[in-house]
């Protein structure tokens, strides 16, 4: 071996550890100047030596040149979505088709917070990687491999040893809430359109025909499961997990094993009290055998596994249309724009009014009367309107302005350089300001 292949090969096992180290394990250990020098380093030496390059090299996350289309990939196994449980009764429904068809009492299940991102596949031959899907319809997603090269939690080659020489881990491409947030505050710096919510900056991220533009974001890619193996990894899915884990990738920390309805119910009650402190989104939980020849055994129908489901829970966004757009008026004399929508159940409570915060807040979204909206209603937050859906916006939708007279007191209406907010000049004569 060269020297230069020797360097080139400790440069790549080094900037590998590092990235798992920062972006799986959350400990960095070097710098981000110390972590640039070596990757330079490793640029340099490929574009020196081109013959140096490998399918494994962190220089491969950088992105590749855009395509015109993406390609369709079959799934050797087919990607099936989960059926749903919205109430406990559904849940009971389920445990009992599993215990009369296993025919027996004592049952395992694997549980876990069902993460809201774009679900992805990635096939691995003889530890490196080949090739990425999305779910698609199923049976063919779209091959998004020089994508997923560039989300730095999937390894480029597996860890350790012991993996077979065909291994497809299944999992979920998510944007922490922290990362989705700055992305947001860097795209409105820059004067671009708002992501609506973290699922569909993750999708969207994804699914980029330039592999830079996907290199830019945020990503990460938390394992679920597998699809095809050339050899059977474990007895249970939670030990099939561990060595996902040993091979480099990030597994779902508040996944647990319960064995029977009230553990189900308790996990979900749970997790649902702790929805909000997650770093991540999620709209339910998934209940799953954890036993893999229980899972054969029961099998699949056409559009779902029979061993798994996910309990959904009460929608946190939904769409409905802006009816009006009223300026209310606080106690403090600020006035606030305010969406009156067509009722909806959100978070399981009926929205009909959501804040629009401000005037600058209704220019930036772009929200006008007849417009079709997301609404989002977190835990015991105010409802507010997230996004716009401009593919339905009506012909006569107008945008909205802050009146200039208040409408409780007719003061005149101001607004002051220091603040974003507008003000009724009324004071005590404002009846909504004497509350």
């Amino acid at each position: 071996m060269s020297t230069h292949q020797r360097r080139a090969a400790q440069l790549r096992q080094e900037i590998e550890a590092h990235n798992y180290r920062y972006y799986v394990l959350d400990e960095p250990t070097v710098s981000d100047a110390q972590y640039d020098r070596l990757l330079r380093e490793l640029q340099q030496l490929e574009a020196d030596h081109p013959e140096l390059i490998t399918l494994d090299s962190p220089t491969r996350r950088v992105g590749a040149p855009p395509l015109k289309v993406f390609r369709p990939l079959r799934h050797t196994i087919p990607m099936l979505s989960l059926d749903n449980a919205f109430s406990a009764s559904d849940v009971a429904d389920f445990d009992k088709r599993i215990r009369e068809r296993l025919q027996r009492d004592t049952i395992e299940y694997a549980v876990e917070p069902k993460l809201d991102g774009l679900s992805l596949s990635l096939r691995y031959e003889r530890g490196f990687l080949i090739s990425a899907a999305t779910r698609g319809d199923g049976e063919t997603g779209e091959e998004v491999t020089a994508n997923a090269r560039t989300i730095k939690s999937i390894p480029l080659r597996l860890h350790g040893a012991g993996w077979p020489e065909i291994v497809e881990v299944r999992g979920e491409v998510v944007l922490r809430k922290a990362d989705f947030e700055r992305l947001n505050q860097s795209r409105h710096a820059q004067e671009e359109k708002l992501f609506a919510n973290p699922r569909n900056a993750a999708a969207g991220s994804v699914r980029q025909l330039d592999s830079k533009i996907t290199a830019s974001r945020p990503l990460t890619f938390f394992a679920w499961g597998v699809g095809e193996l050339s050899t059977p990894l474990a007895a249970t899915h939670a030990a099939q997990m561990a060595l996902l884990v040993a091979w480099g990738f990030i597994a779902n920390g508040e996944a647990r094993v319960v064995h029977d309805q009230a553990g189900l119910l308790a996990y979900y009650h749970d997790i649902g009290m702790r929805r909000q402190q997650l770093p991540f989104e999620i709209d339910g939980v998934v209940y799953k055998l954890n036993a893999l020849h229980d899972q054969e055994r029961l099998g699949f129908t056409s559009r779902a596994p029979r061993w798994a489901i996910a309990h959904k829970f009460p929608a946190q966004e939904e769409m409905t249309q802006v009816e009006s757009i009223e300026a209310s008026v606080g106690r403090t004399g600020v006035v606030t724009p305010v969406a009156n929508l067509t009722a909806v159940a959100v978070g399981g409570v009926i929205v009909n009014r959501a804040t629009l915060h401000n005037q600058d807040e209704v220019e930036r979204k772009d929200v006008r009367v007849g417009d079709t909206v997301i609404v989002r209603r977190a835990g015991d937050v105010i409802p507010e309107v997230v996004a716009v859906v401009i593919e339905r916006r009506p012909a006569y939708a107008q945008p909205w302005k802050m009146p200039p007279r208040c409408p409780v007191c007719d003061a005149e209406i101001q607004r002051f350089d220091t603040e974003s907010a507008h003000r009724c000049t009324g004071g005590l004569y404002c009846a909504a300001q004497r509350m």
